[in-house]
């Protein structure tokens, strides 16, 4: 996940075009009361959506791309404007079941400074790099994750550029029965092979599973220094995401295991220009997103503190991805989240800021 703060743009309305895919995919039931309803709804994919990433130009925030995955045997990364609309000369297809995607910004490759987009290509065991805006490879063909481990299926993705020294770090979750509970994360370091292409370094395995589903969804707060986990229908799990500090493989926090309808799906990492922060993570069958405040509570400090939901349009989401300052159409920022109709939704971030529920104060002893 990436953050935008203090972004200068002139805001205008992006409405649906009568007769557009998008505009019909929005149609049809009438909205529930108290649901958010998205401001954009995407053309749909042809198969499956699963996670999106968000890119901000800096230049022209009305040209933000949403990369979001297509999950399927034959399945593509897709790339919508804030319109909705596909960029098609920038679809990646032919890709093994592509999962979960993330974005790294400022990456030092061929002596220049890039973006990247980062795909979890499932059924390949490997890893699919582009730069952005163009979608150009730079990963070799792929870069193989688990290797020499039974338990290959990548699913989860989280990047992280290193401030001190501009590495590159990237977390990897897989899906497979035979996974083991120690260990189950991975984290490589790609690095310039000197041909501006990408090779990886395993730097460690961590991270525990409780063994009931699996854990997918993965996200970064780089400000905080923190990897995200989200152990489907169990809880929520924290770590150190740089692997030198001195507690990188300790769990510092196991949370959100009550109140979830069942799974734990995508999360994001919302920071405000005052350094407060939350995060946001997906409760799949209930159609909400559950709120925590990073900032933990008295004597927990470590531990994130529920504090609301906000019920939401998407259906069975999955993925989820955000980022804060305002874009045109999207005041307080764009939250997208992929719905279980092929499409992904675009939210407001003030839209969803005024629908938050609180969490019911503890009864007092």
């Amino acid at each position: 996940m990436r953050f935008v703060t203090e972004l200068k743009a002139t805001i205008f309305g992006v409405a649906f075009a009568v007769g557009t895919p998008w505009a019909a995919a929005a149609a049809g039931a009438a909205p529930a009361a108290g649901v958010v309803q998205p401001r954009v709804v995407t053309a749909p994919v042809r198969h499956d959506t699963d996670d999106p990433a968000i890119w901000v130009d800096p230049a022209d925030p009305a040209r933000t791309l949403v990369v979001g995955t297509d999950k399927d045997i034959d399945g593509a990364l897709y790339v919508f404007g804030l319109d909705g609309r596909v960029r098609e000369d920038l679809v990646v297809r032919g890709l093994l079941r592509p999962n979960n995607v993330d974005i790294a910004r400022g990456v030092m490759l061929g002596g220049k400074p890039v973006d990247l987009v980062i795909i979890a290509e499932r059924f390949a065991h490997r890893l699919r790099v582009y730069t952005l805006p163009d979608m150009r490879p730079v990963d070799g063909g792929g870069i193989p994750v688990f290797e020499g481990e039974r338990a290959r299926d990548v699913m989860g993705v989280a990047a992280w550029v290193r401030p001190g020294d501009g590495a590159l770090l990237v977390t990897v979750s897989r899906s497979d029965r035979h996974a083991p509970k120690q260990g189950y994360l991975h984290q490589y370091r790609l690095v310039d092979d000197g041909s501006a292409r990408l090779r990886s370094l395993l730097v460690r395995a961590f991270g525990e599973w409780s063994g009931r589903k699996e854990i997918e969804a993965l996200s970064v707060d780089p400000v905080g220094g923190h990897v995200y986990a989200s152990d489907e229908s169990f809880g929520l799990r924290k770590y150190r995401v740089d692997p030198s500090a001195e507690d990188a493989d300790e769990e510092l926090a196991l949370f959100g295991s009550t109140g979830f309808a069942r799974d734990h799906e995508g999360s994001a990492v919302m920071r405000d220009a005052s350094g407060r922060a939350w995060l946001w993570v997906s409760d799949q069958q209930a159609g909400t997103l559950r709120v925590f405040d990073l900032a933990g509570s008295p004597g927990k400090p470590e531990e994130p503190r529920f504090i609301g939901h906000v019920p939401f349009a998407a259906r069975e989401t999955d993925g989820i991805d955000l980022v804060v300052g305002d874009l045109p159409g999207f005041p307080g920022g764009l939250l997208v989240a992929m719905s279980d109709d092929r499409t992904f939704h675009f939210y407001a971030i003030d839209d969803l800021l005024k629908a938050l529920v609180p969490a019911a104060a503890p009864a007092r002893r």
